[in-house]
């Protein structure tokens, strides 16, 4: 095969090569690429399914710690008074103080002191009595709902904290892939480059020492069809 020939099919193999390289680069990194968005959007529908679960807790203690504040005055005289009526007016409370007070009246009537003053006071201690208690019962009640709200949110926190680290963890890989992609492209460019000087240095030499068929003293034809001009130089057979 004439010089010429290899030299041509040489800068032709180099071209191939780099651009196979270059592809294939850009491949892989669009492939890291759509994996890593891929991943990026499941973490964040995973997030939004978290949050969803969630939402009853975190509503329910927020309504409870604000009926605690309330119950203790947090929200005025008016939103205090406002809770302590409403718990009078519940069914629980009204149960419990009349299941009480005709506890009281039995008691008395089995022992002769139905009209006595020990029964009337009785009776005058025990509602107070009972509010109380039912406040702080109710207080304790809605501090467990908050307890529960609390740990509601401070889940959906932490869900968010992972999906912002592994996001970030993403992020990078995306970027790092996206560099190696730009690097591994720049080198196959650089080895397309490599390849055309090396074929144009064969063809210069080519070109300095003639064709294997030239026969004119003053110019000939190299095998890539290059003309040159200059000294005669026998030619090879």
């Amino acid at each position: 095969m004439p010089a010429a020939a290899i030299a041509g099919a040489g800068l032709v193999g180099g071209i191939y090569s780099a651009n196979k390289a270059s592809k294939s680069a850009k491949n892989a990194t669009n492939a890291q690429v759509a994996s890593d968005q891929a991943a990026m959007a499941a973490q964040q529908a995973n997030l939004e399914e978290t949050r969803k679960l969630l939402a009853p807790y975190v509503q329910a203690g927020n309504t409870a710690i604000g009926q605690q504040g309330n119950l203790i005055g947090l929200g005025g005289n008016a939103a205090q008074q406002a809770a302590i009526n409403q718990l009078k007016a519940s069914p629980y409370f009204t149960s419990q103080l009349q299941a009480g007070q005709n506890a009281i009246l039995q008691n008395a009537s089995a022992t002769g002191g139905l009209r006595g003053g020990n029964t009337q006071a009785a009776l005058a201690q025990f509602a107070p009595s009972l509010l109380a208690q039912t406040i702080q019962n109710q207080f304790g009640n809605l501090g467990s709902l908050t307890s529960i709200g609390q740990n509601a949110a401070a889940g959906v926190g932490n869900a968010g904290a992972n999906a912002a680290n592994q996001n970030t963890a993403l992020l990078q890989s995306m970027g790092n892939a996206q560099a190696s992609g730009a690097l591994a492209q720049g080198q196959a460019q650089v080895g397309l480059a490599n390849s055309a000087m090396g074929a144009l240095g064969a063809f210069g030499q080519l070109g300095g020492f003639g064709s294997f068929g030239g026969t004119s003293p003053n110019s000939f034809t190299g095998g890539a069809g290059l003309a040159t001009t200059g000294a005669y130089i026998p030619s090879f057979q």
